[in-house]
C-alpha cells in the first residue's frame, strides 16, 4: 500500500472518528483510495481496511467504555443507521447507539453498497446504500 492511500484512509478514519464527516464522504473518500471494504470490531477496537490488490490497513480505536449491549436490537440499529442517513446522528454518537443495539462490529462492503451489521451470536442487519 502506498503512502498516499495510507494517509487517505488515516485521514478519513480520524476525522470520522471525531463527527467531522458523514458516512456518505466516508465511502466517497475511501472509494478514491480504492478500498473495496472496511470491517469494524468495536469489541477488538480495530478497524481494518482492505484493497483489491490484497493490502489492509489496520487501525485501532479505543474500546467502548459502557459495554455492548448483550442483545442485538435490529430495530434501534436500524434507527441509528436512519439517523445518520439524515445528518442528525454523527459517527462518534453512531457507535454509541449501535453499542446499545447490541452490534459487536459490521463490515461496509463499498464495492458491493450495502452494509452488514452483526450481533454477538450471529445475528445480523443488512442496510444497502441509499440511492
Amino acid at each position: 500500500m502506498n503512502e498516499n492511500t495510507r494517509a487517505v484512509i488515516q485521514a478519513t478514519f480520524e476525522a470520522s472518528n471525531k463527527g467531522e464527516i458523514h458516512f456518505g464522504e466516508v465511502i466517497a473518500q475511501l472509494m478514491g483510495a480504492q478500498v473495496e471494504t472496511y470491517h469494524v470490531d468495536y469489541r477488538s477496537g480495530r478497524a481494518t481496511y482492505y484493497l483489491p490488490d490484497g493490502a489492509t490497513l489496520d487501525i485501532g480505536f479505543e474500546r467502548p467504555q459502557d459495554g455492548i449491549a448483550d442483545a442485538f436490537d435490529g430495530d434501534a440499529v436500524r434507527a441509528a443507521i436512519l439517523g445518520a442517513q439524515e445528518g442528525r446522528v454523527m459517527y462518534p454518537e453512531f457507535k454509541r447507539l449501535s453499542q446499545r443495539a447490541g452490534c459487536v462490529g459490521y463490515t461496509v462492503w463499498i464495492a458491493g453498497r450495502h452494509v452488514v451489521y452483526f450481533g454477538r451470536r450471529g445475528e445480523t442487519h443488512i442496510e444497502r446504500f441509499p440511492n
